[in-house]
């Protein structure tokens, strides 16, 4: 199954979205939808004002294009998610573009991990960062007392955004540290 199939022309190699500021220039450089997405946030923010953001792109053979923004507002966590339908499981072309929200007040941890690479000269350069958001809410699981065997157990939700020397460039993994400590920065905080 080639990208072909999946209705996409897209360039071997996308845009960098981390020298735009703004998350209309960001998404118009970088995403393959970006109408959808900034309709779809629009809808959400209403006007807010846009603290901060990631982007996140990727194709490949089984799920064509995968999309996903993550916005702050500085009281949300906002997420627009769009992906292509696999062929078979709908019409020719088809997607999802999905929203979520979710209160800042509902993020109980940020973690943030970085790959470093040192060069010949001793010099450090960061390779890779993965940044992980824990939520209060739970994925999934099941319950005590639901008389499900093996006994049970809960996940926490968690979002995860990874950048990495190769896919991004430094820029993007900037951008994505930058984001990591928006969000630390208001764990804790009133609402």
């Amino acid at each position: 199954m080639s990208l072909q199939e999946f209705g996409n022309d897209l360039p071997p190699v996308f845009l960098d979205w981390s020298p735009y500021r703004d998350l209309d220039s960001a998404a118009r450089a970088y995403l393959r939808d970006p109408d959808l997405a900034l309709d779809a946030l629009g809808g959400v923010l209403a006007g807010s004002t846009v603290l901060g953001f990631t982007l996140e792109r990727f194709v490949n053979d089984v799920n064509g294009v995968w999309q996903e923004v993550a916005v702050c507002d500085g009281r949300r966590l906002i997420l627009w998610h769009g992906e292509d339908v696999p062929p078979g499981e709908g019409p020719p072309g088809s997607m999802t573009s999905s929203v979520r929200v979710l209160p800042l007040s509902g993020v109980a941890e940020v973690g943030t991990r970085r790959r470093l690479q040192r060069g010949p000269n001793g010099s450090i350069r960061v390779d890779a960062v993965d940044v992980y958001i824990l939520l209060s809410s739970f994925d999934d699981g099941t319950l005590p007392g639901s008389g499900e065997e093996p006994p049970p157990s809960v996940r926490q939700d968690a979002l995860r955004f990874v950048k990495t020397f190769d896919d991004g460039g430094a820029g993007q993994i900037a951008r994505l540290e930058e984001f990591a400590r928006l969000i630390a920065s208001m764990v804790g905080r009133p609402f």
